[in-house]
């Protein structure tokens, strides 16, 4: 049986990266044969086998043939015929199409090494442009790589702007498109995938609403970067600084401006009612890309509050109280501490402000944290009935707000 490891795990190897799961592709055997040798067969479209001893997938050396539209449309071969090389010839990049044998040599005809060396992310060959899955795949491998000095060969740049104007990117399915878009938001660099599908072309098929705010000015005092898409960017890597790998943070950060794409031309740069001009951009966002609860309802709230958590120190103690109900801050109290990381992610998020101090997101927190420590058992309810009992509770939830924001320093 011939093995080899392939894929992220050599690539990362050359790259000095910590190494994660292995890969292997095995070349001359049949799946009668794995299951035999005691493998376990888990591939449902192709011949993935899990290592009786160690867990680890091996998957039958194939090639595919386009059979059809999109992500899908392919048929898959695999048997003893198929050589290493005419696996490694069907992967995306270079860089991903490196095998390495037993004795730690390897097997690099498409020169992956060599743009590894130089940075460079390149796709293998013409067939590349058969799933159109891989444009996004390029621009997420780049918000994870752009760190590392890595850019687009240029062909490969050509490549991805013909296959957007395909209109092949239409066919791709909601659960892969938001695949690719969270594992682009848990890189460390997030505005690169914006970048890398703008200059494709591919950014309006994929997220026509943050595509949206490119060349939309903001007033150039409070923003110095001036144009709403650069903004975004921004904001996008601070939040991968601030919370490094939570997508949850990173779909809010990435979603809080929407709205300043719905201002009138007439209006800027300023825009005025954007959080709530948002939140239908938002909404549909969200319903065509099925993005889970949990990130659609801390951006709702990132969209509609961000202003009202940058001005917190103007706002009554009843008001906040208000916004901590609006966020479900009692039922769900995580919410707000990630709600204080995207509107810091907000602030820093502009050029020349990145190390910035943002003191409301430390204040909002210790004011959420006292208003959640007042238990209404510890409250003299004796002879109230529910409603009764409830404005009690406001507040006593209220003063302890009052009294978490005029707290000294040494007791905060």
């Amino acid at each position: 049986m011939e093995t080899y490891l392939v894929g992220g795990a050599v690539r990362d190897r050359l790259l000095g990266l910590p190494p994660g799961d292995r890969d292997f592709v095995v070349v001359g055997q049949t799946p009668e044969s794995m299951l035999a040798a005691g493998y376990r067969a888990v591939g449902r479209d192709f011949p993935v086998f899990l290592h009786p001893g160690s867990g680890e997938e091996y998957a039958l050396a194939r090639t595919e043939r386009k059979s059809g539209r999109g992500h899908r449309g392919f048929v898959v071969h695999a048997d003893p015929s198929v050589t290493l090389e005419q696996d490694l010839q069907r992967r995306d990049f270079t860089i991903n199409a490196i095998a390495q044998r037993d004795d730690g040599s390897l097997v690099d005809p498409f020169h992956g090494a060599r743009d590894i060396e130089a940075r460079v992310l390149r796709h293998v060959g013409p067939a590349f442009a058969e799933d159109p899955l891989r444009v996004l795949r390029a621009a997420r491998f780049m918000a994870r790589l752009a760190p590392l000095g890595f850019s687009v060969a240029p062909d490969t740049l050509a490549l991805m702007r013909r296959m957007a104007d395909s209109g092949e990117l239409d066919t791709l399915v909601p659960e892969r498109v938001w695949q690719e878009l969270s594992k682009a938001l848990a890189a460390p660099r997030p505005s690169a995938f914006l970048r890398t599908l703008r200059e494709a072309g591919a950014l309006a098929a994929v997220l026509p609403e943050v595509d949206a705010l490119y060349g939309v000015p903001q007033r150039a005092e409070f923003h110095p970067e001036v144009d709403t898409g650069v903004h975004q960017e921004l904001v996008s890597d601070m939040a991968a600084r601030l919370a490094p790998g939570d997508t949850v943070v990173g779909f809010a950060a990435l979603a809080h401006d929407l709205g300043k794409a719905r201002t009138p031309p007439a209006q800027w740069p300023r825009h005025i009612g954007h959080e709530q001009a948002g939140l239908a951009p938002l909404n549909a966002l969200c319903v065509r890309l099925k993005v889970p609860q949990e990130h659609r309802d801390l951006a709702i709230a990132a969209c509609r509050e961000h202003l009202n958590v940058h001005r917190l120190a103007e706002l009554r103690d009843s008001t906040v109280h208000e916004l901590l109900l609006r966020c479900d801050a009692f039922r769900k109290p995580g919410r707000i501490d990630r709600l204080a990381t995207v509107c810091e992610a907000d602030k820093r998020g502009r050029l020349g402000h990145e190390d910035a101090s943002y003191p409301q997101a430390d204040a909002l927190r210790r004011m959420h944290a006292a208003a959640l420590a007042v238990n209404a058992r510890d409250l003299a309810l004796e002879g109230l009935d529910g409603p009764a009992v409830g404005e009690a509770l406001r507040k006593a939830r209220i003063a302890a707000i009052h009294a978490a924001r005029h707290a000294p320093a040494g007791e905060r």
